[in-house]
């Protein structure tokens, strides 16, 4: 069966952007996400809310972190709502080149089981630059019905997994921020500034290139087995509060290597959670 890449590029995209089974969603977040939408968006785009639709927050971040996953059943509902049929092909797009929520979207649609899912590299920038089709204003959707599932398809792991892992040091554990939130030297969005002790620092920034798009594949299989090299093959990832970190999953799973564990609770779970350690390097 042939592999589809988790990438696609605006001039790919513009070839088959008529086809019938076509899904585009806009992932872009923020408080103006839903009015960006309604102003301009590649056409037929539909909107998919980081906050509401790929997540169920909790009322307690120490526990789930700051976006944990929906119940399966609702993300069922959501699907069902956009349209998205089993053999659908699935294009996500924002406008941080997939770190905002075109990343995390599209593991979720790799986890619930669809084969046919990729970001758009360059997000809603590249698609511009194409000269790829916009429209504004309101649409109305048809829903569709799709196979139910009972479990998500791709590895998770939460706090006592990655707790145990790093103590009886058999998985890597990356965590993607930028390396001054690593360290410890400030913390934009978090209660507490630092790392979970002994996770190594990989900025999911290095993914792309100066232009924002993605590195080859080719230079991301080289970048990552170096780094990795005489480390344990076990690969658990997270962020700040398991989004991002999707990014370098998708980076990785492009470059050829095995999907890696997501930790969804991240950052934000473990920093809130009585007890646990804090590393800084600072």
């Amino acid at each position: 069966m042939h592999r589809i890449s988790p990438v696609i590029n605006a001039s790919e995209l513009k070839k088959v952007i008529q086809n019938e089974n076509l899904i585009i969603l806009d992932a872009r977040t923020g408080k103006e996400a839903h009015k960006n939408y309604l102003e301009s968006r590649i056409k037929g785009a539909k909107f998919i809310d980081l906050d509401k639709d790929l997540a169920e927050i909790g009322e307690n971040a120490a526990f789930g972190g700051r976006h944990p996953l929906p119940g399966i059943e609702k993300f069922i509902g959501t699907l069902s709502k956009l349209g998205i049929k089993e053999d659908s092909h699935i294009v996500v797009y924002d406008d941080k080149n997939g770190s905002n929520a075109a990343a995390r979207a599209w593991w979720m649609l790799k986890a619930f089981g669809l084969a046919n899912v990729q970001v758009l590299d360059g997000g809603i920038q590249a698609a511009e630059k194409e000269r790829l089709p916009f429209s504004s204003g309101e649409e109305a959707f048809s829903p569709a019905v799709i196979i139910k599932r009972d479990q998500w398809f791709l590895p998770v792991s939460n706090l006592e997994e990655v707790e145990n892992e790093l103590i009886n040091n058999s998985s890597t554990v990356i965590d993607v921020r930028d390396a001054y939130r690593y360290k410890g030297e400030s913390e934009p969005i978090d209660l507490v500034a630092g790392h979970i002790p002994g996770a190594i620092n990989i900025p999911f920034s290095e993914n792309i290139d100066e232009s924002g798009m993605f590195l080859s594949p080719e230079a991301l299989k080289e970048k990552y087995s170096e780094l990795l090299k005489n480390k344990p093959p076990n690969i658990i990832i997270h962020c700040g509060s398991g989004v991002t970190a999707c990014h370098t999953i998708l980076a990785l799973d492009y470059a050829g290597f095995q999907i890696p564990a997501l930790y969804v609770g991240s950052w934000s779970e473990w920093s809130r959670r009585e007890g646990k350690e804090i590393a800084r390097e600072i």
